[in-house]
């Protein structure tokens, strides 16, 4: 099972902000310091018709997806936010990492991660914590841990 020991770092992220945070005790008892606090940008609602294509045929036309705006700034986010744990592992700030993030942002932040950051995870979690307390979140991680087995 893994532990949180005293300079653990857990990130909890939603692809929209992550919360960089250190664990400032232990596993019995943690306590976590709010170290960062990354935001995407605010990003507009799809407000252009989208785009049409010609078909094969006389005169017709199929429409084309529309961009989904949204999605490419939580792509984007993953990749910025890979990029900050990349700089802070490299000057040493942490060893050890908790990853907490729903599954499909999890997975789009594990895609962008340098080898040198996951090397340093001890364990992901697969839930969305970003709108809890500081408390709340402690709690959630610490249980979610002693669920894992080793």
């Amino acid at each position: 099972m893994p532990e949180l020991t005293n300079g653990t770092w857990i990130v909890v992220a939603d692809g929209e902000k992550a919360l960089l945070m250190r664990n400032l005790t232990d596993h019995r008892d943690p306590n976590f310091e709010v170290i960062a606090r990354e935001d995407q940008p605010e990003v507009p609602e799809n407000s252009d018709r989208p785009g049409r294509m010609p078909d094969p045929g006389p005169n017709q036309m199929s429409a084309m997806e529309a961009t989904d705006w949204r999605e490419l700034a939580r792509d984007r986010f993953a990749k910025e936010l890979a990029e900050i744990l990349y700089t802070h592992a490299h000057r040493g700030d942490f060893h050890r990492l908790v990853l907490v993030a729903a599954p499909k942002i999890l997975g789009e932040i594990r895609d962008e991660l340098h080898p040198e950051v996951e090397s340093k995870i001890i364990a992901e979690i697969d839930k969305d914590l970003t709108h809890h307390s500081r408390d709340k979140i402690e709690t959630e991680v610490k249980a979610a841990l002693d669920a894992m087995e080793d």
